[in-house]
């Protein structure tokens, strides 16, 4: 079975956040879609390990940043490839709270505020019906999808997504070297400037880290 081919479904690029007490917590998210326009409903998929799953299945409210082209790629990097269980993903973030929840500001083109009507297990992941309780466009800039965000971005599914596919990396002469935060690749036969003359104060160009977060493949 060719999983390339589900490359070809279009879709976007969103955080989706929750408050359990005091505590912030969100991540980043490749499925949403809207079910219905009477009553707006929408439909979101969460991994059964990621944390923001378990506290949304018990806050069951939640508000979902719709991505813009111009959103800063370490907010992807920090929502998209670290937990909320263990990170401050907010800090130093543009959010505002709303309804008692985080809702992410950066750079976003709108965002929506609903609480959680259902829960339908789909093995490794979740499904959550959401009510549209509140919305607001908020700029008119391009949506980021994911197609721009792998293309033009060149980042990388994080394994929790539902459209992650193990990459198949085959021999080659060049070096290829991979960031371990965000999956970022820098390949030397692509690249102008060699891995390692690249200057120490160089940065991925997705999350931000250091050359010191790269490991060789």
């Amino acid at each position: 079975m060719d999983l390339q081919a589900l490359n070809n479904l279009s879709y976007g690029m969103y955080i989706v956040t929750t408050r359990k007490e005091s505590k912030n917590v969100g991540c980043l998210i490749n499925s949403a879609i809207q079910i219905t326009s009477k009553n707006p409903m929408i439909a979101i998929s969460l991994n059964k390990e990621n944390y923001t799953n378990e506290i949304l299945k018990e806050t069951r409210e939640c508000a979902i940043s719709i991505l813009s082209e111009k959103t800063n790629p370490e907010v992807i990097s920090k929502f998209g490839f670290l937990s909320s269980r263990e990170t401050n993903k907010f800090e130093n973030r543009n959010y505002k709270d709303m309804d008692n929840l985080p809702v992410i500001l950066e750079d976003i083109c709108a965002y929506i505020i609903g609480e959680v009507i259902r829960v339908v297990d789909a093995e490794t992941h979740d499904i959550f019906l959401i009510r549209v309780k509140q919305t607001e466009k908020v700029s008119e800039e391009s949506p980021m999808t994911y197609k721009y965000y792998r293309e033009r971005l060149k980042g990388k599914s994080p394994k929790k997504a539902p459209t992650y596919q193990e990459e198949k990396v085959e021999n080659q002469a060049a070096n290829r070297y991979q960031c371990s935060v965000c999956g970022y690749i820098y390949d030397d036969s692509k690249e102008e400037v060699k891995f390692e003359d690249l200057p120490e104060d160089w940065t991925c160009p997705l999350c931000g880290v250091g050359k010191d977060k790269f490991i060789k493949l």
